[in-house]
């Protein structure tokens, strides 16, 4: 992804799952506001007729609500179980990239990576990723869904580390992998179209004349990777943010029979405008501070 045409990493492994998580951290506190309202808006069900209009209506109405009626701290709900998500999935699928492309195209291979293989290491590594994360992704969803309670109704959770506690005892070790199917779907297929397009729009941007690996090479693949992975991962999105926030869905497929019957096939793009919000500006953050990250680490271990 930030490495030659060979798929040839310049930094150890440890430099790279290093420097992926602390990527990956920095922009979810930058855009975990926007990941707020967005699971919001796919948790919210379809009004009938005669009721009233619907809580959260779009996404900076969303933002405003939850801030309004909870406090701007509200906004970075889940930022704990966030973080411990992004230190173990966004360094796991990023560190992981270049050696399963390696892996995959072996290590005699000469020239540009066929974008073929580069989709099938990212399919790879992100579910290899979140299988391991997904506890944190469910905590972290539970705790953005939990919206403003009537006086004298306690929280469901006091933080991430009573939700962990809590889900087990009342659940089970097993409840921490609830939607692990569409969960793995979602990041699997995320994955592929954030790594393998931000690798292949930047290998492209680089073959133009005046460009170079700079930040504006950087910040254009990282647009086009937000994009495509919205585009393509929404709807498992969407079920996996109604799995996990509600536990009465008996199967992924029981999820999404009830969704498209009961809320039409749009629902599985609600939040599309969030989604991409996020997404975007998440892959633009963690791609350039990524770059970054890793060019300090190379320095570092050059010097060592």
């Amino acid at each position: 992804m930030v490495a030659d045409s060979k798929g040839k990493s310049d930094i150890s492994f440890a430099g790279t799952f290093a420097s992926s998580a602390f990527a990956a951290c920095f922009a979810e506190i930058c855009t975990i506001p926007l990941d707020t309202a967005k699971v919001r808006l796919q948790l919210q069900k379809k009004a009938v007729v005669g009721d009233v209009l619907p809580k959260y209506r779009g996404m900076l109405g969303t933002v405003g609500t939850i801030a309004r009626e909870e406090g701007m701290a509200s906004l970075w709900k889940g930022i704990v179980p966030g973080l411990h998500r992004q230190c173990v999935f966004g360094g796991l699928r990023i560190g992981l990239y270049e050696p399963v492309k390696n892996f995959y195209v072996g290590s005699d291979f000469v020239g540009d990576v066929p974008l073929t293989k580069k989709i099938l290491a990212a399919l790879t590594t992100g579910a290899i990723g979140i299988t391991v994360a997904n506890p944190t992704d469910l905590v972290k969803v539970r705790l953005q869904a939990e919206g403003k309670l009537p006086p004298g109704v306690p929280r469901r959770y006091s933080g991430a580390l009573n939700a962990y506690s809590t889900i087990v005892r009342q659940e089970g070790v097993g409840a921490l992998w609830t939607g692990i199917g569409p969960n793995i779907a979602r990041n699997a297929i995320i994955n592929a179209a954030e790594l393998a397009s931000y690798d292949q729009v930047k290998q492209t941007i680089l073959k133009i004349p005046g460009f170079t690996d700079n930040v504006l090479t950087h910040l254009l693949s990282g647009l086009g990777a937000g994009f495509f992975a919205v585009c393509i991962g929404s709807p498992v999105d969407v079920v996996k943010s109604r799995m996990m926030g509600d536990s009465t869905y008996k199967s992924t497929l029981d999820c999404f029979i009830k969704t498209l019957r009961n809320d039409g096939p749009l629902a599985f793009y609600k939040g599309f405008i969030p989604n991409f919000g996020r997404l975007g500006s998440w892959n633009v953050i963690m791609f350039l501070t990524l770059e970054q990250a890793k060019k300090f680490v190379k320095k570092l271990e050059s010097s060592s």
